[in-house]
């Protein structure tokens, strides 16, 4: 799991994303695509057309670190927008890198009131 630092916002990059770009291709689509600061400490995940490798690229205080993760079976869930970029938790990030529908993930037990 990454470490996202408390003040720091996740932001997917809705659409596709052109899996070939590096830390400079994907700081500029962060900073004229999604009108963003790349080095502002927040971390932005684009996904390729295919659906199964995600890019993560966070400004650590130091310099850029690019992250990736290819799933070897399934899709990463993405939104439907284009263009835009939506904000998600910490907590959604880490579903999300595990291959689960972040959007409403259900829990396998839920406590029963006690009376």
């Amino acid at each position: 799991m990454i470490p996202v630092p408390s003040g720091a916002r996740v932001w997917l990059a809705a659409g596709h994303t052109d899996m070939r770009k590096g830390f400079d291709g994907l700081a500029l689509v962060v900073q004229e695509q999604l009108k963003h600061n790349p080095h502002g400490g927040h971390l932005f995940i684009f996904r390729g057309r295919r659906g199964d490798l995600v890019k993560v690229i966070w400004h650590d205080g130091q310099g850029l670190c690019l992250f990736a993760k290819r799933l070897e079976r399934g899709r990463f869930v993405w939104p439907r927008t284009e263009g835009e970029a939506v904000t998600i938790t910490p907590a959604q990030l880490g579903y999300l890198l595990e291959g689960i529908d972040w959007r409403l993930p259900q829990h396998t037990w839920r406590p029963q009131a006690a009376g």
